[in-house]
């Protein structure tokens, strides 16, 4: 067994996206290689209302799926096929946008305001870029939930682990998309795959992502004075871990325990050519998707 490194720890930028969603993004829109089959990452997390009710009006999605996780308030879905639905705390939508979709997402806070949810991109290899759009919508209770001993506690959203399969079934990239919470002060080595590009997001409290030979917290780069260093410090909200090759994650958690999203997939090791919501192997193909959309032809599965 060996344990994978720590390749990099980054923290969430402020950005805006829709009709002026004010979100965090993790990764996106930049290198794709070091998360293939993953494009991009959101955390929409926000306390104010007005920062998130424009939400998402109509836009086109093409060669990609999107994976959507609501932990706090609701988020109401449409499609230019005429679904329609809410998403609640703990529910998840996977939308394979396949060959064309136009979609909208309308996020709604709590009692309290509060809004909380997850965006993942995931890439679609070139044979399963024009299938037929589809969606699975997963409610909170149909997502295993796992305790461990030490206490724990596993969400299997996608894939297999520790003896529990994710309702998500069908995806291109195979993922496997777990939300952990690990205890104050306890360590916990957790399995990944070699053959996957893996990735740690860090929501709640703080912890260690410990390496082989490391026993200790991870580099991160902080401004002093004008100067930016790299310091040994404990991972914290909004951190984005990404792991080199190895097959297994440690992580200590700190005096508040730490909750965190492991996601890890199947590189799909092909060319990306990458407009907005548009995702296609080639410019060519990116032009002629962009056409389609101009002239009325983009949805080709009504």
């Amino acid at each position: 067994m060996s344990l994978r490194p720590v390749h990099s720890v980054t923290q969430a930028q402020p950005h805006v996206e829709g009709a002026g969603v004010k979100l965090h993004r993790a990764f996106g829109f930049g290198e794709t290689a070091p998360f293939d089959p993953f494009l991009l990452f959101d955390d929409f997390r926000n306390d104010r209302p007005e920062d998130y009710l424009a939400g998402f009006p109509w836009h086109p999605h093409r060669g990609i799926e999107t994976i959507t996780y609501v932990l706090s308030g609701t988020v109401e879905h449409g499609d230019s096929l005429g679904n329609r639905g809410t998403l609640g705390a703990g529910d998840v939508q996977w939308m394979t946008a396949g060959s064309g979709i136009m979609h909208q997402e309308m996020p709604q806070g709590d009692a309290a305001g509060r809004m909380h949810g997850f965006q993942l991109w995931a890439n679609l290899p070139s044979s399963h870029k024009m299938t037929a759009p589809r969606y699975q919508d997963i409610t909170a209770g149909e997502i295993p939930e796992i305790v461990d001993d030490d206490g724990t506690i596993v969400r299997v959203v996608t894939g297999e682990f520790w003896g529990k399969k994710g309702p998500v079934e069908g995806v291109a990239a195979d993922p496997r998309y777990l939300d952990i919470w690990v205890p104050p002060g306890k360590r916990k080595v957790l399995p990944v795959e070699t053959t996957r590009h893996a990735f740690a997001y860090v929501f709640e409290g703080s912890g260690s992502f410990r390496d082989a030979s490391q026993p200790f917290g991870v580099l991160v780069e902080k401004g002093l004075g004008d100067e930016e260093v790299f310091i040994r410090d404990q991972t914290g909200d909004r951190s984005l871990v990404l792991f080199d090759s190895g097959d297994e994650v440690t992580i200590q958690a700190g005096e508040q325990g730490i909750r965190f999203l492991l996601i890890s997939g199947k590189p799909i090791a092909e060319p990306v050519a990458w407009y907005g919501p548009i995702v296609m192997n080639t410019q060519a193909e990116l032009r002629q998707a962009v056409n389609e959309l101009n002239n009325g032809t983009f949805i080709k599965h009504p």
